[in-house]
């Protein structure tokens, strides 16, 4: 079940002549009341009016437990621009829980339930909301090609009812591979997790291969969109004899982040992730944008104008300037492996 949290606020809105009348008035009451002397009294001290409640959904292809640390950054980033559970803001949390299948049905609860604003995490999460509702505002995040996946009509003028954030370009996923080869120079096989459910997964996997042809490395395709069918894909992956893995950033991978971290220990392969939080859990490499300072800075941020009257279609979408790599030699030590000096000198944080 998806958990909900609920609140009923005073909101801090812009400058208006109806508030500066209530505060004039205020003043001159405090002022006859209180005789024989001059007191100027702030607005900001006398008893403010209930505001409106902002309601906001949170739809996730992923897990509550799985993507704990971007809703985490979320509220940390609504909570530095005045936003406060309980007081003027309602979170309504809906987690697919990795059924992407889900994601439908949850973001049409998501309306029937009029919020104010719905923001998404992950591409199908994103599509389900847009086709949901043409005139609620959308903050998508965690998405890779909001345009080639349709969910906006450009990034600088996104137009419609969306505006968000993009964590990586697609021509970065070549970057996977040329790491990964360099973490393990002898790897000619080279396997892929990826899921067929997520629609920016397939253009993914052209520009991978394009960067697998100039490397002279053999793909291993592996698509899974049920998690109970993990076991055997990762036996297969070894039976087919790979050198190497890289896992594609997906929602239902998240919420399995913990499994799939031991199924690639299990048969030893080194992975790169393109989620900070797989090398932090034990993965070997990742390479991206850091996903849960995206969202507290802008996703939040996006949050907070659309709350406060801009329109989405005039904001652009965000994209990431920094990219960081992780490395975890706790975990090249368990599989036997010495990594370069060379990737190590690029590492932005090595786990020790």
């Amino acid at each position: 079940m998806a958990a909900r949290s609920s609140g009923g606020l005073r909101e801090a809105g812009p400058y208006d002549h109806e508030r500066a009348s209530r505060c004039a008035i205020g003043r001159r009451f405090l002022l006859r009341v209180l005789a024989g002397g001059l007191l100027v009294v702030p607005c900001s001290v006398l008893p403010q009016p209930s505001g409106r409640l902002r309601r906001v959904g949170y739809l996730d292809q992923g897990s509550a437990a799985g993507s704990r640390p971007y809703v985490d950054a979320f509220r940390q980033g609504m909570r530095e621009l005045g936003w406060i559970e309980g007081e003027n803001l309602e979170l309504l949390f809906r987690f697919a829980d990795g059924v992407t299948d889900a994601l439908p049905r949850l973001a049409g609860d998501l309306v029937r339930e009029k919020v104010h604003l719905i923001v998404t995490w992950s591409t199908p999460a994103a599509l389900a909301a847009k086709h949901a509702s043409k005139t609620i505002p959308i903050v998508i995040g965690f998405t890779a090609d909001p345009v080639g996946s349709g969910i906006v009509a450009s990034l600088a003028r996104p137009g419609g009812n969306v505006t968000g954030w993009t964590h990586v370009g697609l021509e970065l996923r070549a970057k996977y591979l040329d790491l990964l080869k360099e973490a393990v120079p002898d790897a000619k096989r080279v396997g892929v997790l990826w899921n067929p459910s997520n629609q920016v997964h397939k253009p993914s996997l052209q520009v991978l291969e394009a960067a697998a042809h100039r490397l002279d490395v053999q793909l291993e395709l592996a698509g899974v969109s049920d998690p109970e069918k993990l076991d055997g894909t990762f036996t297969n992956l070894a039976a087919r004899g790979v050198q190497g893995l890289i896992v594609f950033p997906d929602g239902m991978f998240v919420a399995q982040k913990a499994r799939i971290i031991a199924l690639a220990a299990r048969e030893r392969l080194p992975a790169l992730y393109g989620i900070r939080e797989y090398a932090q859990a034990g993965g070997l490499l990742f390479y991206g944008a850091d996903l849960a300072e995206m969202q507290r800075r802008v996703g939040a941020t996006l949050a907070d104008k659309i709350l406060k009257g801009a329109r989405p279609a005039e904001l652009p979408v965000e994209r990431p300037t920094r990219f960081e790599l992780v490395v975890n030699q706790k975990t090249a030590r368990a599989l036997g492996l010495t990594l370069p000096q060379s990737l190590l000198l690029q590492a932005n944080e090595v786990i020790q």
